[in-house]
């Protein structure tokens, strides 16, 4: 694991903001102008050191897509973008932050290395020996992503059919792919020892649900119960709710939502994934609930989801339902 938290350091294609004080800048804005500015559209990451924890914000062509925590730079989880950027205070006093452009492929291997088991080693494999390491790999043409932490540098090394076919270096960066792979493997200067895992190849950085179609979806499906349950059906509340708790198992996302008006925390989950849960939900409560009701479902969606259809259209929400709603 890297020697510190606070000394941790990513591989980077250009510096967009170097690290400074959290105090000095504001993350809004900082993220709006990513999305807002041409040149500011591109693959990066934002990483934030909080004096707990670290967070990172991984954007594409501008965007927050997705996010990550860890404690100890070691362990990481998955969050959701709207609770990753609520753990940033408003006013800090104490953090870093730094806006680092990165290949899109050094990003997804970024993610899968801190959200995915690793592939783990033969027990008899010394991993941090290069000549045993790299013909090992040949010999299996591994294709995949090999992780080398050395001290507080995190290294991504991109193997083909056993070769390495791209190298995303923290350190030092000069010279050809086999002479910075040489350096990374040399024990000159090395305060820890090397921590060596591996992955398969990287699956695409996912692409989390906004949280304005998070919340877009809360209000649609409570709206849904609420003109029901007006409507006559007392039993509304209990046939939605019926409804999600058995669609749970095949539509665990389903869990971050609920038929009353509590706060529940933002599922991170993909907007395709999300969209799928909602429309199922959606479609067990009416078929059941809207029998008894003088109002067709075509009607009940029209009028609720009217003044959001765009958004719900872009999230593909009328294709997957079974209705179809004319605007």
């Amino acid at each position: 694991m890297p020697a510190s938290l606070d000394g941790i350091r990513f591989p980077l294609q250009r510096v967009l903001l170097p690290r400074v004080r959290l105090a000095y800048i504001h993350l809004a804005n900082l993220l709006s102008d990513a999305k807002r500015e041409r040149a500011a559209r591109v693959f990066a990451y934002v990483a934030i050191w909080l004096p707990e924890e670290l967070v990172m914000l991984y954007l594409q062509e501008g965007e927050v897509v997705t996010a990550t925590c860890t404690t100890d730079g070691r362990a990481f989880e998955a969050l959701p973008i709207a609770d990753a950027l609520a753990r940033v205070p408003v006013a800090p006093e104490f953090g870093n932050i730094c806006f680092h452009e990165a290949e899109d492929e050094q990003l997804a291997c970024m993610f899968a290395a801190q959200t995915m088991p690793d592939m783990g080693w033969p027990s008899e494999l010394s991993v941090d020996q290069p000549t045993k390491l790299f013909p090992y790999l040949m010999s299996t043409t591994f294709d995949g992503t090999v992780e080398v932490i050395a001290d507080d540098l995190v290294n991504y090394l991109v193997f083909r059919d056993g070769a390495v076919r791209r190298a995303f270096l923290a350190g030092d960066v000069g010279g050809s792919i086999v002479e910075q792979v040489a350096r990374l493997f040399a024990p000159a200067g090395r305060k820890a020892p090397l921590r060596v895992r591996r992955w398969p190849v990287a699956p695409p950085l996912p692409v989390q649900a906004a949280p304005k179609l998070i919340a877009a979806y809360r209000e649609l499906t409570r709206g849904l119960v609420s003109k029901l349950t007006a409507g006559g059906n007392d039993s509304a509340a209990a046939i939605a709710e019926h409804a999600r708790k058995s669609l749970t198992e095949t539509h665990p996302v389903l869990a971050h939502f609920a038929v009353s008006g509590r706060s529940m925390k933002d599922p991170a989950a993909d907007q395709e994934t999300l969209t799928a849960a909602i429309a199922a939900w959606i479609s067990e409560f009416l078929w059941t609930a809207a029998a008894s009701s003088d109002v067709s479902p075509e009607t009940l969606l029209h009028d609720l989801m009217y003044e959001r259809r765009h958004l719900f259209q872009s999230a593909g929400l009328c294709d997957a339902l079974p209705w179809r709603v004319t605007w």
